[in-house]
């Protein structure tokens, strides 16, 4: 865990995004087309603290971007080069664009100044996406990662920040995967290598802290 100091100066809401990743209906909601990945994120409680983040990301003026998987009806543009994608075109539920499947889940609420990056292909929410050019628009210098899963997109979204030169921040508790026994290995082992991993509470903490003026 980071010092409160330096955490602070990490969440600085200047110079932080806030970024869901696939925290869609489709994926963690009820009508999911992986109900076990969408159990692992409301029985953690992962889901709640992640509308907890974005609520007050929204109040401390923290830009909240919101990263959802989709793909065309055609199927045109998506990978087949993995078994994952390839399984992902069998699923009983598709997150087709402009369907009910790829709008952001309950109980995450949505601002009308968050954005919406959506991509069609790969793993990563950041790889060949908008979401670098916007978070440098932003004037952004740490990106906090929330959402799921830590097998796959979590992983890829913290290093591919990592080595585009942001500071990665992880709430170990608003991020989630399957098994549910995966997740905190993950977080020991990998990311807290290459990120500074938190809690939701401290996060909340560092945001509602009153901040000196300039």
């Amino acid at each position: 865990m980071a010092s409160d100091a330096r955490l602070i100066e990490q969440l600085d809401p200047a110079s932080t995004v806030l970024l869901t990743v696939e925290c869609q209906r489709g994926v963690v909601g009820v009508d999911s087309a992986l109900p076990e990945l969408a159990d692992a994120a409301r029985k953690s409680g992962a889901l709640a603290h992640i509308a907890r983040l974005v609520a007050a990301a929204h109040e401390a003026g923290v830009q909240v971007l919101h990263a959802v998987a989709e793909r065309r009806p055609d199927g045109r543009g998506a990978n087949r080069n993995a078994r994952l994608f390839k399984a992902a075109e069998r699923l009983s539920v598709q997150q087709i664009v402009g369907s009910s499947a790829v709008r952001i889940a309950d109980p995450i609420p949505v601002s009308e100044d968050d954005l919406v990056v959506r991509r069609l292909h790969g793993l990563s929410p950041l790889a060949g996406t908008d979401v670098d050019a916007l978070l440098r628009n932003f004037g952004c210098r740490t990106l906090v990662v929330t959402g799921v899963s830590a097998n796959v997109a979590i992983p890829n979204a913290v290093f591919d920040a990592v080595n585009l030169g942001y500071t990665a921040v992880v709430p170990s508790d608003a991020i989630a995967g399957v098994p549910a026994d995966y997740t905190p290995a993950m977080i020991r082992n990998t990311l807290a290598l290459v990120a500074t991993v938190t809690t939701t509470n401290e996060v909340l903490t560092c945001w509602k802290r009153p901040r000196r003026a300039p």
